[in-house]
């Protein structure tokens, strides 16, 4: 860092995620019957006092007299502070260490907590101002040392005037008391840190809004550890994604936009231009002519397990990667397809149905037991294996037939084709993927091929089953019911009409693509996609990735890792390793893979690197996209 420019940076809210004060009291205060009210008390007199409506020392006192703190309890405040230091001053702690001479803690609150913390991180003791307990013989705290400027207004001014600090002077903090040291002509810049708390009166004061420190090292170009900060990192979510995972990518910092319903091929167009994280799930189409227009897209998640709404070979030539979440709704698919199952063989739809307008219907005509029938299970991958092993011991027979390889499970047979399958079960359920082949995998023809008085299960895809053949079948009889979860049209939100032949049908469940939606498949896709993206943005891992080489890479330490991506032709590696070695870096460790279109080369290197290095690399022919992590 220069030496020329001092950071200032404000402790409560700024250096921490929370109010030390709010803190200490759910520590004093844990036996208190009024604890509740009283904790709300402090955080309403603190909003108070940081936005400026009553003085601060007025805060302190009021706040004080309701905390009843002893100094024995300053022990578990340090340990429960350590964990909530802000996420992108954790992240940048290497800068801190490396710059703590021209960093000064100033705060109005209190010395006891505060040098402990910013300890860690480097920063002198010396160059912490800050207020000071009063305890009482007991080690209460009963007042604060009333002639430290800090514990009045305009104290932070105060402070630096006597510090007398030379050089440039920018300011980081959330609260009015930080903008004022800039408002008294002791600073040139104010940054309004906004991470943990936003608060209008300041922000609009400020120089700069920053929502990270990342943000703040990258404007001022002093960015050690990160290629670009996180804030200025779109995510566009659709389709109600899973609050976790919205949560999840607002944690790392990045600038997210949630939209509850899908888009139109036209409106997402208009949308992703500058989005370079999309998250869908399976009713938005990401179409080669949205892919043209998404000039910053760098990876995908599709929150479901389908990706064949998504443009995989134009996201390759992109190099766009795509994440899905193969296992995580597994079960509650599985679970589905076994009610329904059972609800089509004893005829329960319409047996409640007729309930529901009176009609008493008490028979066992057509009504059976699963026990002993024969599944017919087409696809056999997650869902369709754990179905497999999940209706054998219910007493069913299984048998499978599946395009790829694949080992039975438990006594599940394996059969030759689709169409054997079709005439020796008694029940089929469809866990095929959405590929073009798949495309009326059962039309007319194979429909007709089943057991008179068999069911049909579809938790798959929409246009793997012919729809007029399949109402046809149920309405003639040669079928005894069916269950439909997906359709070839679907509705792109929950005030669209659903149309569908199948409707009115007897004996025919049908649910609104509902097969993954049950909270924990949701909370365990919300968890698991966000979590293979960040580690592709921070990382460069590919492990997973739908449309990339998978590779798991190690963690980065003490090095810079250079990506690249590019079309899948020979000498690419040959001519990445001349320029570093043109330039005498050193590599430390490289990792290759290619599919049929693409090559994957991750670089670690242990130098800093030349601008012109980098420029060479990206004009190396054939490159479709190179980044850098540090």
């Amino acid at each position: 860092m220069s030496q020329t420019i001092k950071f200032i940076i404000d402790f409560d809210s700024t250096f921490t995620q929370v109010e030390a004060l709010d803190i200490l009291g759910e520590i004093s205060l844990s036996k208190d019957p009024a604890r509740d009210e009283k904790l709300q008390a402090i955080k309403d007199i603190t909003d108070k006092g940081m936005d400026g409506s009553i003085t601060f020392r007025e805060s302190l006192e009021l706040r004080l007299d309701i905390l009843k703190a002893n100094k024995s309890q300053i022990t578990d405040l340090i340990a429960a502070l350590k964990k909530k230091v802000s996420k992108s001053f954790d992240r940048n702690k290497e800068f801190l260490l490396e710059n703590a001479n021209d960093i000064f803690i100033i705060s109005n609150g209190f010395k006891d907590f505060i040098i402990p913390i910013v300890a860690d991180y480097g920063i002198q003791k010396e160059n912490v101002f800050a207020n000071e307990f009063v305890y009482d013989e007991h080690g209460n705290i009963v007042d604060f040392n009333r002639e430290n400027p800090l514990s009045k207004n305009n104290g932070k001014a105060e402070t630096i005037r006597r510090v007398n600090l030379e050089g440039d002077i920018y300011v980081i903090g959330d609260g009015y008391t930080d903008y004022e040291i800039k408002a008294s002509g002791l600073a040139n810049k104010f940054y309004a840190f906004t991470e943990n708390v936003s608060r209008a009166r300041v922000t609009k004061e400020a120089d700069h809004i920053a929502p990270s420190l990342d943000e703040i090292l990258y404007i001022n170009n002093l960015n050690t550890k990160f290629s670009y900060p996180k804030s200025r990192i779109k995510v566009l979510l659709l389709e109600n994604v899973h609050p976790i995972g919205i949560e999840l990518f607002k944690e790392e910092g990045y600038q997210v936009e949630v939209v509850s319903s899908a888009m139109s091929e036209e409106e997402l167009c208009e949308k992703i231009k500058n989005v370079s994280i999309l998250g869908i799930r399976s009713k938005t189409n990401v179409t080669k002519k949205v892919l043209e227009n998404a000039n910053r897209l760098i990876a995908i998640g599709a929150f479901c397990i389908g990706t064949n709404q998504i443009d995989l070979e134009t996201c390759q030539e992109k190099g766009i990667a795509v994440f899905n979440a193969p296992f995580s709704n597994t079960r509650s698919v599985v679970e589905m397809a076994i009610a329904e199952i059972i609800f089509l063989m004893r005829n329960f739809v319409d047996k409640s149905a007729g309930m529901h307008v009176g009609k008493w219907d008490k028979s066992a005509t057509g009504s059976f037991e699963i026990r002993g029938k024969k599944l017919g299970i087409v696809g056999y991958g997650n869902i369709g294996a754990q179905l497999s092993v999940l209706a054998e011991n219910m007493g069913m027979n299984v048998f499978y037939y599946d395009v790829i390889e694949k080992l039975a499970l438990g006594n599940a047979t394996k059969l030759n084709s689709l169409e054997e399958l079709l005439k020796t079960c008694d029940i089929v359920s469809l866990h095929v993927d959405g590929r073009k082949d798949n495309d009326c995998l059962l039309d007319r023809e194979k429909i007709g091929l089943m057991k008179h008085g068999a069911i049909l299960v579809n938790l798959s895809r929409g246009h793997v089953v012919e729809i007029p053949a399949l109402r046809d079948a149920i309405l003639s009889g040669q079928l005894a019911g069916c269950a439909v979860d997906v359709f070839p049209e679907e509705p792109k939100n929950n005030k669209e009409m659903f149309e569908s032949e199948l409707r009115g049908l007897p004996n025919t469940i049908l649910t609104p693509h509902i097969g993954g939606s049950t909270l924990e498949a949701q909370e365990n896709i919300a968890r698991f996609v966000p979590g293979k993206i960040m580690e592709y943005v921070n990382t460069g891992n590919t492990y997973n990735s739908v449309n990339f080489p998978n590779i798991q890479l190690p963690f980065l330490k003490d090095a810079h890792r250079l990506i690249h991506i590019h079309q899948n032709e020979p000498g690419v590696l040959a001519k990445i390793n001349q320029i570093l070695a043109n330039y005498q870096i050193n590599i430390v460790g490289q990792y290759l893979k290619t599919n049929e279109k693409i090559g994957y080369v991750i670089t670690d290197i242990n130098k800093p690197y030349s601008k012109d290095a980098i420029e060479a690399m990206k004009l190396i022919p054939g490159t479709i996209r190179f980044r850098m992590l540090y």
